[in-house]
C-alpha cells in the first residue's frame, strides 16, 4: 500500500460535519480555513509542520535562543532586555517563566486589554507577573471606544475582535519604540497551529507583516461616523523607519523550543497556581481562558466557515496523538456549532439583532463554505 492509499484510508475514520467540504486526510481542518494548502497526499499545513518539528535538532535551536538573548542583553544595557507581551494566557506566562527562570533576562511585560477580561484571566496575569516579579504595563482602551468597533470589526473582517488582533501587536511595538527595546518575545510558532508558516520559513516582523496576518483590515476599514482617526491611536503600528531605526527584531519561543501546551500549561498549574476555567465552544479548559469573548469569535468563524475553535483544538490535538481523528470529529460535532452565551452580551454592546448577525456573516461565506445551509 502506496502512503498516498494509506492517508486516504485513514481519512475515512470519523465522519465530519459538512460531506461537500474537503478535509485534511490526517486532521480535522477543513479547506475552508483560510490559507490553508494541501500537498499532494492531501495534507494540510499544519500537518506537515508537525512533522517537521520532531527531525528538528531542538538542542542546537535551543543554543541559537541562548545566543539570541545574550546578544540583545548586553545591547541593553541598563535598559530591559525585551518585551515579552503578556494577557495572562498559557503560552505568554510559559514564555515568562522560561525568560526569567531560565534564562536570567530581565523582560518588561506589556499587556494590551482587550477590555474583556475574565475573572480567571485577570487572576492569571496578576499571580504570574507577582511570582516572577517583572515590571509591567498595560493599556486598556476605553468600553465604549471597544463597544464600537467590535461593532464595525464585524462588517471589516467577520468577526467580533478586530480591536484584539490590532492592539496586541501595535502596542507593544509602540512601548517598544518609546522604550527602546528592540528585542521582543512572543510563545508559540505560528507554525504549531496555522497555515501560515513551516519551521523551515523565516518570518519577517516588518510593519507589513502585522498589518497583513494580525489585524486582516486597516484602521481605514474601521472608520465611520462614530468612530474617528484620533480615536484609533492604540491600534497603530509604527512607522518601518522606527522599527528599522531601532533594529526591532522578533522571536517565537517556539521556534527554539519544543512547545508542548499540555505540558507546559500542567506546569504552569502545579508550579504557579496557574488556574483553567471552562471556555465557550471548546472542550480545551486551557486556551483564551483570560477572555470573557472568545465563544462569539469562534461562533462567527463557525457561521462563516464551517468551523470553530473545537475544530482547531480537536485538529492540533490529532497531531499531537491525543486523540483519533474519529473521537476529534464527534468533538467538533458536539462543539462548534453551540450558539455561545456570550453572543447576548455581544449583540447588545453593538445594537445588532441575532438576525443582522447572522446575515452578516452568512454573507461573507466564500468557496465551498457558500453552500452552506
Amino acid at each position: 500500500m502506496t502512503k498516498k492509499e494509506a492517508l486516504q484510508r485513514s481519512s475515512d475514520w470519523g465522519k465530519p460535519p459538512h460531506e461537500n467540504v474537503r478535509y485534511c486526510v490526517r486532521c480535522c481542518m477543513p479547506e475552508t480555513s483560510e490559507g490553508t494548502v494541501y500537498d499532494e497526499l492531501g495534507v494540510c499545513r499544519a500537518c506537515q509542520s508537525s512533522e517537521q518539528k520532531m527531525h528538528i535538532d531542538w538542542a542546537a535551536r535551543e543554543r541559537l535562543l541562548h545566543e539570541t538573548l545574550e546578544h540583545y542583553r548586553a545591547k541593553a544595557g541598563d535598559n530591559y532586555d525585551c518585551i515579552v507581551p503578556i494577557s495572562g494566557g498559557k503560552d505568554s506566562a510559559f514564555q515568562l517563566h522560561v525568560l526569567v527562570k531560565k534564562y536570567g533576562m530581565k523582560p518588561l511585560a506589556v499587556t494590551f486589554s482587550h477590555n474583556w477580561y475574565s475573572p480567571t484571566g485577570k487572576r492569571n496575569l496578576w499571580n504570574i507577573l507577582d511570582k516572577l516579579s517583572v515590571d509591567h504595563l498595560m493599556f486598556t482602551p476605553a468600553r465604549g471606544l471597544v463597544n464600537k468597533v467590535a461593532r464595525q470589526s464585524l462588517h471589516a473582517i467577520g468577526d467580533s475582535c478586530w480591536h484584539c488582533h490590532a492592539g496586541v501587536n501595535a502596542f507593544p511595538l509602540q512601548v517598544a519604540v518609546m522604550y527602546g527595546i528592540p528585542l521582543m518575545v512572543w510563545g508559540e510558532s505560528s507554525a504549531e497551529a496555522g497555515n501560515k508558516n513551516s519551521y523551515s520559513d523565516e518570518v519577517k516582523f516588518d510593519r507589513s507583516y502585522f498589518d497583513r496576518v494580525s489585524t486582516k483590515a486597516r484602521i481605514d476599514d474601521l472608520l465611520c461616523d462614530n468612530i474617528e482617526r484620533r480615536d484609533m491611536y492604540p491600534f497603530r503600528v509604527p512607522l518601518q523607519e522606527q522599527l528599522d531605526a531601532m533594529g526591532f527584531h522578533g522571536i517565537f519561543l517556539g521556534e527554539y523550543i519544543f512547545w508542548d501546551g499540555e505540558r507546559q500549561t500542567e506546569f504552569l498549574k502545579e508550579e504557579y497556581g496557574w488556574e483553567e476555567d471552562n471556555v465557550e465552544g471548546t472542550y480545551k479548559r486551557y486556551k483564551s481562558v483570560e477572555c470573557r469573548m472568545p465563544g462569539v469569535h469562534d461562533y462567527a468563524k463557525y457561521l462563516k466557515r464551517g468551523f470553530g475553535r473545537a475544530t482547531d483544538h480537536a485538529s492540533q490535538d490529532v497531531r499531537a496523538g491525543l486523540l483519533t481523528r474519529e473521537e476529534a470529529f464527534e468533538l467538533i460535532k458536539e462543539y462548534d456549532p453551540k450558539r455561545p452565551d456570550m453572543l447576548d452580551y455581544y449583540l447588545e454592546i453593538t445594537g445588532f439583532s441575532e438576525d443582522e448577525f447572522e446575515e452578516i456573516l452568512k454573507s461573507q461565506r466564500k468557496g465551498p463554505a457558500a453552500s452552506f445551509k
